[in-house]
């Protein structure tokens, strides 16, 4: 790796714990996608850094990058954003697109194929690809000069301070390790469970009454699957796989809740009995072939959580210099593949407003009011989405015969074509640095 490759690998002693006070910029809380991001986005936009000092500094509670999740889909509207954050091609030179998904019901054999390519866009980057989490956390790592990332650190209190005659607010952060971290701007990236979201009072995500497991199989001679994605449906349960290299598959189980998740999550073993036995053992023999060839080290079993969309639509998502991003302000299910590429788009809405702004909290609130409704959107369609393709969540008898009818002859001929348009959503550009385009800030 280039550049700032050395922290992204966890060099926890550059980001080892400094008791003193550290002044900054901007603190981004959280070092996953939405985090890395927007620190990338806010230098692009032209918030210096000087070793993480007087500039944009990473709040990371864990020891390295966090991989959580296995993979992900990349649509059109993440690559416009990837693309303004200059690291789309760093990954499409390393993934290939894929144009087809099917979908097969297999309670009637019946299968709907879609086509993602269409004609909206006949540029090559910005077509579907399935990615490697981690290696999207490294490419917009490397943009970041070393010590942005601060690893090992965890937040435990959020405060706001005004000076004599100083009519600004500054951020006051204190972490676990004693060290106190002042700012003019505060970004919450930390997840779904948002520390920063809570201090601002937003409502807790709810249940979906679904849950997930997600893996990474690994055939190391090859696969041979071809490359689209492929969806099961059967009663409470939408399997799929999609590749994402010549030897890597990523695959996914969504489920109505059941207590075997309570017991099976955190052990990979019992997950993947309780998959290929109990949940889905009667899915095709080419689907749990992929099950049963995978990496422990990249598995999970989760609830699916989201936040109400007219919570998003009203709730104080922003305080002065203080706001969220990512999950950590719209949580939603996975079902149109929009939470990674909603924070990239966010990432970049964010930085472009803070660097037109006067000051910090007038840029804050133009980034809520710009992303509220397109945020609440993108939620309310996941959510739609999957439950309609489940054929609802613990819908039986002539209720559940009246979605299934739904999905097949309605959402999917005509409902899910105009949810997969929001897919293609351009969140614009970023200004950079006078002297630094297309030029990695690492180097």
């Amino acid at each position: 790796m280039a550049g700032g490759g050395d922290h992204a690998f966890g060099a926890a002693a550059e980001a080892a714990a400094v008791k003193d006070d550290v002044d900054a910029e901007v603190v981004v809380v959280g070092g996953g996608i939405a985090g890395l991001a927007t620190a990338v986005a806010l230098r692009r936009a032209g918030v210096e850094t000087s070793g993480g000092r007087g500039g944009v500094l990473v709040l990371e509670r864990h020891a390295e990058l966090r991989a959580m999740g296995a993979a992900l889909t990349i649509f059109p509207n993440g690559w416009f954003a990837l693309r303004a954050l200059g690291v789309a091609h760093k990954l499409t030179s390393r993934y290939e697109a894929y144009e087809t998904s099917k979908a097969t019901n297999l309670e009637t054999g019946a299968t709907q194929v879609f086509r993602f390519a269409g004609t909206k866009s006949k540029d090559e980057d910005v077509r579907v690809r399935a990615l490697d989490r981690k290696a999207l956390l490294e490419a917009l790592a490397e943009e970041l000069p070393p010590g942005t990332i601060r690893f090992s650190s965890k937040l435990v209190s959020i405060d706001t301070e005004r000076a004599a005659g100083d009519a600004s607010e500054t951020v006051v952060l204190r972490l676990d390790d004693g060290a106190v971290i002042r700012a003019k701007a505060l970004i919450g990236c930390d997840g779904v469970h948002s520390v920063v979201a809570r201090w601002l009072g937003l409502p807790d995500p709810a249940s979906s009454g679904r849950s997930a497991v997600r893996g990474l199989s690994v055939f190391p001679g090859g696969h041979g699957v071809k490359r689209e994605l492929r969806q099961f449906l059967s009663q409470g349960l939408r399997a799929g796989m999609v590749p994402i290299s010549d030897t890597d598959i990523y695959w996914f189980l969504v489920n109505d809740t059941v207590p075997a998740e309570k017991d099976a999550a955190g052990d990979p073993a019992k997950t993947l009995r309780e998959v290929t036995g109990d949940l889905a053992g009667h899915m095709p023999s080419e689907y749990l072939d992929v099950v049963r060839h995978t990496d422990h080290g990249n598995l999970s079993w989760a609830p699916l959580l989201y936040r109400n969309p007219f919570s998003i639509l009203t709730c104080a998502a922003a305080r002065g210099p203080v706001t969220v991003a990512g999950d950590a302000f719209h949580p939603m299910t996975p079902d149109m593949a929009q939470g990674g590429c909603s924070a990239l788009e966010d990432a970049v809405v964010l930085a472009r407003s803070l660097a037109a702004a006067a000051t910090p909290a007038d840029g804050v609130a133009a980034y809520v009011a710009a992303r509220r409704w397109r945020a609440a959107w993108l939620v309310a369609g996941a959510y739609l989405s999957g439950w309609v393709q489940q054929g609802g969540t613990n819908v039986r008898g002539v209720r559940g015969w009246v979605v299934k009818v739904f999905r097949d002859w309605v959402f999917y001929p005509f409902v899910f074509p105009r949810l997969a348009d929001t897919m293609w959503f351009d969140c614009g550009d970023l200004v950079a640095p006078c002297g630094d385009e297309g030029k990695s800030h690492a180097e």
